[in-house]
């Protein structure tokens, strides 16, 4: 078992002795009340961006994740975690217990280093059964850490949307807002690192040794890349990346482009994973004290977008005293959790007629690779995976938070409100200027159906009459599914 290390109250930055601190420091102290941003929308970037933080860290890495894939760039990323130890960093690593399965020997592997320690939060009790589990602790159980944050000497973090998982960081063309993460310096660093404490400490987390036997054998196979995956082309397209990715470097020299503002971590109190967080302090709540009421634009994307009838009728509301909405969401070809895709469509119609523009992406695999159905806790591989909202072109949130019953009230949820003029215009922009590709356009005919417009160059406009590349069933369980009283749930 790994010894606990670096107490509660010792979370503020390291000095200048780390190479982080040396190459992050000149600039901060050039800033001192704004962080300094770095948008990652290309998932081998981001990918790079983690391994690179990784091989730099000298004193203490900090990790908190939903997912994390045994995969290739799952087993990558713990090789590096590996060597970091390995090399005297001290490392925690900090798993919701949902998507484990399978990962206890490499997990009880790493935990067994006595520079890692691995917590996991509300875990199952029942290893390969898990699903008995719900059936004596349900209440418990349904609530998830969905929280995403990479934090390196306490000088850089990385937040957003992404898991870890080769889903998450795709080879070849990404599809539009696949996901996005936000690499910060400066104050908004030491706001993850203390909340990283804060989960790290709380009832709803375990040490992993108290929850898992420790496996027998001593091999670190099974935490390192297999023989036979190392030869292979993604392996090889990661790793070529991570070389010629400059993130490292341009940080070093004080090159790395970065937009620098006010920024602020909003995360929810841990207790919400045991049901004990009061209401005040819930993402939502927060969220709409701190922003206020947008007044010209506001842009959703949202991998789920479950709005609920009180969020429809805030919306409205909205809508009505002049602010323009736009919604970006998955469409039912190209989500993961078709229930879920239900408590979004019955709300479709009214939201059309009080002009709400909507946006559904279009699948980005071939319909022989439609994304695998997760059931409601899992998330995603889906084609869109972001979670990210602008207000009014100067304020920008991106995290883990998706606009669904089960993000407001029953998962964890991290994220950064940056007020930004610049990144803000940027993500709108992007918005209206892509959409017409890779997103299928919402409108109601004169018979008040919806229709789903998509755009053909020469060819004008394709209109679908109903939910392009789907099958009549999946169709039917939608419509089967909205009727149904389980919207809290999804």
């Amino acid at each position: 078992m790994a010894e606990a290390f670096y107490p509660q109250d010792n979370v503020t930055p390291a000095d200048s002795r780390t190479r982080l601190a040396r190459a992050v420091k000149p600039r901060t102290v050039q800033h001192p009340q704004h962080s300094g941003l770095h948008s990652l929308s290309d998932g081998l970037d981001a990918f790079a961006a983690r391994y690179q933080l990784l091989s730099m860290a000298e004193e203490r890495i900090d990790i908190q994740y939903y997912i994390w894939q045994n995969d290739m760039s799952g087993r990558l990323l713990f090789s590096a975690l590996l060597e970091a130890a390995d090399r005297g960093v001290r490392v925690r690593l900090l798993l919701d217990d949902n998507n484990t399965m399978g990962l206890d020997k490499t997990l009880s592997e790493l935990n067994r280093h006595p520079n890692i320690e691995i917590r996991l939060f509300n875990p199952f009790s029942f290893r390969t059964l898990r699903a008995l589990g719900y059936l004596s602790d349900f209440a418990r159980l349904n609530r998830r850490m969905h929280n995403k944050s990479l934090t390196v000497d306490n000088m850089v973090t990385i937040v957003g949307g992404r898991n870890i998982g080769d889903e998450y960081f795709g080879a070849g063309k990404q599809p539009l807002f696949s996901d996005l993460d936000v690499m910060a310096i400066g104050p908004v660093v030491e706001e993850v690192a203390a909340d990283f404490e804060r989960y790290w400490q709380s009832g709803a987390v375990n040490a992993f040794s108290a929850v898992v036997d420790d496996a027998p054998e001593d091999s670190r196979a099974a935490v390192t890349l297999p023989e036979a995956w190392r030869d292979s082309e993604q392996v090889q397209r990661y790793m070529q990346r991570v070389q010629s990715c400059g993130y490292i470097a341009q940080l070093d020299s004080g090159e790395l482009e970065m937009i620098w503002a006010p920024a602020r971590l909003l995360s929810d109190d841990p207790r919400k994973g045991l049901g004990k967080a009061r209401r005040s302090t819930l993402l939502p709540q927060r969220m709409l004290e701190i922003i206020g009421r947008p007044q010209r634009q506001f842009d959703i994307i949202s991998a789920y977008f479950v709005p609920t009838r009180a969020g429809v009728a805030q919306l409205l509301l909205l809508a009505r005293s002049g602010v323009k909405i736009a919604i970006l969401t998955n469409s039912l070809a190209a989500n993961d959790v078709s229930v879920v895709h239900a408590g979004y469509a019955k709300w479709r119609k009214k939201l059309l007629r009080h002009g709400v523009k909507l946006y559904e992406l279009k699948p980005q695999n071939s319909s022989e690779e439609k994304p695998h159905d997760r059931g409601l806790t899992g998330n995603s591989g889906s084609s869109l995976h972001a979670k990210t909202f602008s207000v009014d072109n100067q304020k920008v949130f991106i995290g883990s938070f998706n606009f669904d019953p089960r993000s407001a009230v029953l998962n964890t949820e991290m994220g950064l409100l940056i007020e930004s003029e610049v990144l803000a215009s940027n993500i709108h922009q992007r918005f209206v200027e892509e959409m017409r590709e890779r997103a299928w356009t919402l409108r109601l005919d004169k018979w008040g159906r919806v229709n789903w417009v998509e755009y053909e160059g020469e060819a004008g406009e394709i209109v679908h009459k109903h939910e392009p590349k789907t099958r009549f069933y999946q169709r039917l369980l939608v419509h089967l599914v909205w009727r149904l009283p389980v919207e809290w749930l999804l």
